[in-house]
């Protein structure tokens, strides 16, 4: 049996009241853990941008025409792409990589898949444990 492991964060803040384009992005990032204060060139956010603008188009970028569009380095790039691909909101088919979802809206609705999943799996797990120390 293969194992997909996925890292779900979700950091609860206040959701902005008034708010331009960016700082929902940053919202949106910052309440899935992709977007953190150690990252002070915000290369996460920038990399999330440019596949958020090529988001509608049926192809993939690479790490080399992302890291050009962000102005960052491949190892940059290609290092925040893991993140993205280990949290399940970036896929990669023949090392070009798009968002999991041409829609953002249908892509928070996935993650919430997918952390429903993981949850009745612990409830399940927490149910058998229950059961066995009784």
């Amino acid at each position: 049996m293969v194992q997909i492991y996925r890292k779900i964060t979700i950091i609860s803040s206040k959701k902005p009241v008034h708010t331009d384009i960016n700082d929902g992005i940053r919202w949106l990032g910052g309440s899935l853990g992709l977007f953190n204060v150690r990252d002070k060139e915000s290369s996460c956010f920038r990399i999330f941008v440019e596949l958020l603008k090529n988001a509608k188009k049926d192809a993939g970028l690479s790490s080399d025409e992302i890291a050009s569009r962000s102005n960052l380095t491949r190892g940059t790039v290609v290092h925040h792409l893991n993140k993205l691909m280990s949290s399940g909101i970036v896929i990669s088919d023949r090392n070009r990589y798009q968002l999991r979802e041409h829609n953002l809206s249908v892509l928070v609705d996935e993650l919430k898949k997918d952390i429903n999943r993981t949850m009745d799996d612990l409830k399940k797990i927490a149910e058998d444990i229950d059961q066995w120390i009784k």
